[in-house]
């Protein structure tokens, strides 16, 4: 770590590392990291990509996942038939193909989901695609403010991209966010 990059100079006391003024440890030692926080750290792509088949799509409830009038059309029903394709590509390590029908069930717009987002978001890494899964993983934070896993598929996202700080902050906020979610559940 470049110290003078990362720190700030005070009067009489010299250099300050950014971490120690944003009261973030330093280190991933000093996280405590569930499995999917880990898996993130340590850019185990295989293993993010088990949690989230596991998670399924549990976590779109009472996102904003509001179907329009077009529920009931033809084209609503080809869109779900697309996120049903792509979410077999995901399943089965197709990664191209899930990126493939992720991208039209999102162009169309008729729903809006954070796991597709996520899943997209993954299937980017997994392609060495790192900036378009931050844009995703972004993206299904805007849709879901306080969903854990999209903080943490920016933390893998920014570690792919070579952001370390970035990405121990977004690694952290991940970390926060699903303590407070488990202290509700």
């Amino acid at each position: 770590m470049d110290d003078k990059k990362d720190s700030f100079s005070f009067p009489g006391i010299g250099l300050v590392p950014s971490h120690v003024l944003m009261g973030i440890q330093q280190g991933a030692a000093a996280l405590p990291l569930s499995p999917l926080g880990e898996a993130c750290l340590r850019m185990d792509l295989t293993a993010i990509h088990e949690i989230l088949e596991k998670l399924g799509y549990k976590d779109d409830e009472g996102a904003a996942t509001e179907l329009s009038f077009q529920m009931w059309t033809n084209q609503m029903q080809e869109t779900l038939n697309t996120k049903k394709k792509g979410d077999i590509a995901f399943q089965h390590k197709d990664f191209r193909a899930a990126i493939e029908c992720y991208t039209q069930f999102i162009e169309v717009g008729t729903t809006v989901s954070p796991t597709v987002f996520a899943r997209r978001s993954l299937s980017y890494l997994m392609s060495d695609v790192p900036q378009e899964a931050l844009d995703d993983s972004v993206q299904a934070q805007v849709i879901s403010p306080v969903w854990h896993i999209a903080s943490y598929l920016q933390a893998a996202a920014l570690f792919a991209l070579g952001r370390e700080n970035e990405a121990q902050i977004a690694l952290k906020e991940g970390s926060v966010l699903e303590e407070k979610r488990n202290m509700i559940s």
